[in-house]
């Protein structure tokens, strides 16, 4: 039987400065393969896995396995598509639609990034971004993400700052890693006030 080395390659990225409860990071364009999935916010990961797992494994036109990369981004989907950013992401509605992500890793784009074959797969290129990240450890629970994400949002605007867009949860560890010892963050694409 042939294991599954999870999550070696982690997202690039560049602290540019650091904050009184985050860090100010500027992640470069990238490629995720995304999957849309209602649900609770804890179980919107376990969802999407088997249709992202499938596609990096060989269930893609190619028929190629691809590196798993980290984060998993998790994010809530909007009334409108809303440019996404690696780890995994989850983002979410009212209507508890998330959109869960595996960042490919750098070395592909959209062009080269295999065709998928589940419809309910997407491959989308997301442009350069300033974000404000918080870092955390515990369980993948909602409660926890939303406390750490309006610590986040006081930081943030604090030191100047603006979200751009919907917060994501970033995840880097296999579920098997025990809970006091994952890493999550709490992800905000962000501009200064001053900026225009």
């Amino acid at each position: 039987m042939r294991s599954v080395e999870f999550m070696t390659e982690q997202q690039p990225y560049e602290v540019v400065e650091r904050y009184p409860g985050f860090e100010l990071r500027r992640y470069p364009e990238h490629v995720v393969a995304e999957v849309s999935v209602r649900g609770s916010f804890e179980s919107a990961g376990n969802r999407a896995f088997s249709a992202l797992f499938g596609y990096i494994t060989g269930q893609n036109r190619s028929a190629s396995s691809i590196a798993m990369t980290a984060p998993v981004v998790q994010e809530l989907a909007g009334p409108e598509k809303i440019a996404m950013t690696a780890p995994v992401v989850q983002t979410e509605t009212s209507a508890g639609e998330h959109v869960i992500a595996f960042v490919l890793p750098g070395s592909m784009n959209a062009e080269s990034a295999p065709v998928p074959t589940d419809p309910q797969v997407r491959i989308r290129a997301v442009p350069e971004r300033l974000a404000a990240v918080t870092r955390y450890s515990g369980r993948w629970a909602e409660s926890a993400y939303r406390r750490h994400l309006a610590g986040l949002e006081a930081a943030t605007t604090q030191a100047g700052f603006v979200p751009v867009g919907v917060a994501r949860f970033a995840r880097f560890d296999p579920p098997f890693t025990p809970w006091f010892l994952r890493r999550n963050e709490v992800v905000q694409d962000v501009r200064r006030s001053d900026d225009a």
